[in-house]
């Protein structure tokens, strides 16, 4: 499998377990199934009202000795409520509480957005928003950097963060963030994004990376395309003896990005694993390359209200 390498030497298992939509009674068995099977790559966010549960599934691993702490790669996010800079580091030592965690490898801003700390779940109203006048990413971005110097993670970065908001981040601070969590899929390949971070020395990870078929079906639009039944990517797995979402991973991981399919079901997360001793050709990555048409399963749109400031967050 490949890793990703960070500036200070640490690496990243390309593959790893995303937690997003993962239930409380069936995740915890999840994160125990992946860490026995081989995966050293744990995705998790304290909005997915799970962290709990994938701490407990963590923590009887490493009390039975099976997998040490140090040998996992666990990644988790600041949500949106929690941007003010006094409420940083509190909300990322509730998720190091809920982990049963001393410290993450990796902690992300979720999204370029604000919400008034006293919002609880998404907002109703642009009342709701914070203003980047009112909570400043470089001061969010600021306190990152004091958890890292504190040693409560080793490393930091965000999530749906656009070429732009890349670039006013990085005109505000010397310390450029180390990962950049998107959607990446081959109907959403975002080439010009990811040429942006190579050059500055930002890994990407990749998200949804079999079109996020099990999200709520308010996040769905109608008659939206399955990249699972796609034709061609049913063809190529054939073609390898591969299953259509090992040939997804597998393109992800082949491109140098890391990849965090989702999965509760023992079979498939040792499956999603496997993705990583196939080899897509160059005829493969040719015909994939062409599928791509900037479609998102994870428009951005729920973050549209009238009179907020939110409108196109992905800039596109």
């Amino acid at each position: 499998m490949k890793k990703l390498k960070f500036k200070n030497g640490d690496t990243l298992d390309a593959i790893g377990l995303g937690t997003w939509k993962s239930k409380k009674g069936k995740v915890t068995e999840a994160v125990k199934i992946a860490l026995e099977n081989g995966y050293k790559h744990i995705d998790c966010a304290a909005v997915y009202g799970n962290e709990k549960e994938v701490g407990n599934g963590m923590a009887e691993i490493f009390k039975n000795g099976k997998v040490k702490r140090e040998d996992v790669w666990v990644t988790s996010k600041l949500w949106n409520d929690a941007h003010k800079k006094e409420d940083v580091i509190p909300a990322l030592k509730n998720t190091l509480n809920d982990l049963q965690l001393d410290y993450l490898d990796l902690y992300l801003i979720h999204w370029p957005v604000a919400f008034d700390p006293e919002v609880e779940g998404f907002p109703e109203t642009a009342d709701d928003y914070l203003s980047l006048e009112e909570a400043p990413l470089i001061e969010t971005w600021n306190e990152m950097i004091k958890a890292k110097e504190q040693g409560l993670v080793k490393h930091i970065g965000v999530s749906n963060f656009s070429i732009q908001k890349l670039k006013d981040l990085m005109a505000e601070t010397d310390h450029i963030p180390e990962m950049n969590q998107v959607e990446l899929h081959p109907y959403l390949q975002q080439n010009k994004l990811l040429e942006f971070c190579s050059k500055n020395g930002i890994n990407v990870t990749a998200y949804s990376p079999l079109g996020s078929g099990d999200r709520p079906d308010e996040m769905k639009a109608k008659d939206e395309p399955s990249l699972l039944e796609n034709p061609t990517i049913v063809k190529i797995a054939k073609k390898h003896g591969a299953s259509p979402g090992q040939i997804l991973i597998k393109w992800s991981e082949q491109r140098g990005t890391a990849v965090i399919p989702k999965s509760t079901n023992e079979n498939r997360i040792k499956e999603n694993l496997m993705s990583a001793g196939y080899q897509l050709d160059e005829e493969d990555m040719k015909e994939i390359a062409d599928l791509d048409y900037h479609f998102r399963y994870v428009t951005g749109k729920f973050f549209e209200l009238e009179g907020n400031s939110y409108e196109n967050i992905y800039d596109d």
